[in-house]
């Protein structure tokens, strides 16, 4: 399609999609602690808890582009 190949194009959605996805879920934990009323420390241990998984996903593209894989 378009000149791409089906290999690019997954590998287009996969990065572009989850790092939109991953800005969804980072807003979504933002926006529950703003409602609970967490304080600073609160906000930090949701952010740092609910977002660590997303830490792994950003890492592993971040190896894999340095190592040219």
């Amino acid at each position: 399609m378009f000149g791409f190949s089906e290999e690019q194009i997954a590998n287009f959605g996969v990065t572009f999609g989850l790092a939109a996805f991953i800005g969804y879920m980072l807003f979504i934990v933002w926006n529950l602690a703003r409602k609970s009323g967490a304080g600073r420390l609160g906000t930090f241990v949701l952010f740092f808890v609910l977002a660590f998984g997303m830490l792994g996903f950003i890492a592993k593209s971040v190896i894999q582009w340095l190592l040219g894989i």
